[in-house]
């Protein structure tokens, strides 16, 4: 049979008949019912306790980075964070609280590669060591050491690809650093 053929053979379709329209009214009043009904709902899911990750609240109102290179990311991180909430001088006899960077290192290093020499498999390493202490040498917050690593594969055909991949799981771990420097200043009472 031609697809024409097939066409008339097959029987003509019914108009839609009145019960459709019927379930259709009922589905809409259904729906309307459910919204005003969940309304009481919306507002017990207010009190389920969720709410958005806040910085800790610190307990001092300034503080000095000191032990920083000149241009370092995690130091400008630092500064917008902090600075959020306390005043940053640059005089640490002044500030309340004197956060002294001891290490802050990036590494990467060749954890795989292929009989002919190509590297397969990187990791990368932050390391970031510090210590609090006032500025009579009072030590509030004793020396402290944060590593993170994050393993990542490497192709030398996607080679741009993967020093962006690199950049950002820098900023990740950088990012982590932060968040866990915040924790422990915010333990500092002065």
């Amino acid at each position: 049979m031609w697809w024409s053929e097939c066409q008339r053979a097959r029987p003509a379709t019914r108009p839609r008949s009145r019960p459709q329209a019927g379930r259709r009214g009922w589905l809409q009043a259904a729906t309307a019912l459910s919204a005003r009904a969940a309304l009481p709902g919306l507002a017990l899911l207010g009190g389920c306790g969720f709410a958005l990750r806040v910085p800790p609240r610190l307990q001092f109102r300034t503080l000095a980075l000191t032990g920083f290179a000149p241009r370092s990311p995690l130091a400008d991180d630092l500064r917008r964070q902090i600075g959020a909430q306390v005043t940053l001088l640059d005089d640490a006899h002044k500030a309340e609280v004197v956060l002294h960077a001891i290490a802050d290192q990036r590494q990467t290093s060749v954890v795989a590669s292929t009989a002919a020499a190509q590297v397969r498999e990187l990791q990368l390493r932050l390391r970031f060591e510090f210590r609090v202490v006032a500025p009579g040498g009072r030590e509030l917050l004793p020396r402290v050491q944060l590593l993170l690593s994050r393993d990542m594969s490497y192709s030398e055909t996607f080679a741009l690809a993967k020093e962006q991949e690199e950049a950002e799981l820098f900023r990740d771990m950088q990012a982590d650093v932060v968040s866990q420097v915040m924790r422990r200043l915010a333990s500092i009472r002065v």
